[in-house]
């Protein structure tokens, strides 16, 4: 009898032990989520969304875009894979559609001011990014804040622009490196037929050609507030 009550005491005690580490860890993982500007979107590893009609060829419209769907999750998934790989080219899916560009701005050869500028602008921060990571090869993906409530509508007619977008600035890719949280900035995100995309990744403006990281720090970060275009 003794012995069976002492056999119970134990599983009890395990159970209670197992159960502790658990809740702790959810805790975690929520802190780990959450910051003074929201909370971090987790990286699931997504499927890449495929579609026969280019997205930028139609035309925008005023919904505002969502920070937790598939198509979010890819293009963020796709923008992790070219910094820690160092390939702007894995990175485009996330980046601003070409065509959606053209049909945006009211400049004089839209085309060429988005291959020449924006994309090598954004080829350079990838690089940058890259090099900060280094070679760790436990450096994780673990979310990206977009602080949804810093986003506005940038009308027609401001910054060049015929038609009008939202925009968010200073969201936070959220990673881990050797079981440490860092974070860093991603200076704008715009959206087209509601849906975010990184337009600028390190910097609006810059007075060099070198690459760009946002506001790299140790831990969450903050997301700040600007009405940038």
């Amino acid at each position: 009898m003794v012995a069976v009550l002492v056999l119970v005491v134990g599983i009890a005690v395990l159970i209670s032990v197992v159960g502790g580490h658990s809740q702790r860890a959810a805790v975690r993982d929520k802190a780990l989520r959450r910051t003074r500007a929201g909370y971090a979107v987790p990286m699931t590893t997504a499927a890449p969304v495929t579609t026969t009609t280019d997205s930028g060829s139609l035309p925008q419209t005023d919904t505002f875009p969502a920070d937790d769907s598939t198509q979010f999750h890819s293009e963020m998934s796709a923008l992790w894979n070219g910094i820690v790989t160092d390939s702007v080219s894995s990175s485009l899916p996330a980046f601003f559609p070409e065509h959606a560009y053209e049909q945006l701005k009211s400049i004089g050869d839209a085309q060429s001011d988005y291959e020449d500028r924006l994309v090598r602008d954004f080829s350079l921060d990838i690089t940058a990014a890259h090099d900060l990571l280094g070679a760790e090869p436990s450096t994780v993906l673990v979310g990206v804040d977009v602080p949804a409530h810093y986003g506005h509508w940038v009308p027609p007619g401001v910054c060049d622009n015929r038609i009008g977008y939202f925009e968010v600035a200073n969201s936070r890719i959220v990673y881990e490196q050797g079981g440490v949280t860092h974070s860093f900035g991603i200076a704008s995100l715009i959206s087209w037929r509601g849906v975010w995309y990184v337009v600028h990744l390190g910097a609006i403006l810059r007075s060099t050609e070198t690459g760009v990281v946002e506001d790299p720090e140790l831990g969450m970060g903050i997301s700040e507030p600007s009405s940038t275009c």
